[in-house]
């Protein structure tokens, strides 16, 4: 298999990767995690690990057809909640970056 990435040098400087660790399945946080790692690996990129909801404003994400992952009280849970649409924040700066991108699984595997 290959895989073509786009030459990253010609328009933009990347020196870091963010992305979300979590709430999520494990395996979608697993795959995400191995590749990014690989990824910062082989560019020598730094990778940092980033709560899925301080991307969100906190409210509640999505989990699977009937359920949502829901904050409170600094714990993650799931519950039949509606979730709200998920909206990026503007600007990246002021996230609490974890140099230790581990995933923060909630959904056990199966």
């Amino acid at each position: 298999m290959t895989i073509a990435i786009a030459n990253l040098d010609s328009k933009y400087k990347i020196d870091k990767i963010i992305y979300a660790n979590g709430p999520g399945s494990f395996m979608g946080l697993k795959v995400a995690y191995l590749t990014l790692c690989t990824f910062c690996i082989a560019r020598g990129l730094e990778l940092y690990g980033v709560n899925g909801f301080s991307l969100n404003g906190f409210r509640p994400i999505r989990a699977n057809k009937n359920m949502s992952f829901v904050l409170e009280n600094s714990k993650i849970s799931l519950q039949k909640i509606e979730p709200c649409e998920f909206e990026l924040p503007k600007k990246l700066d002021g996230l609490n970056l974890m140099a230790n991108a581990l995933p923060n699984y909630v959904i056990d595997a199966v």
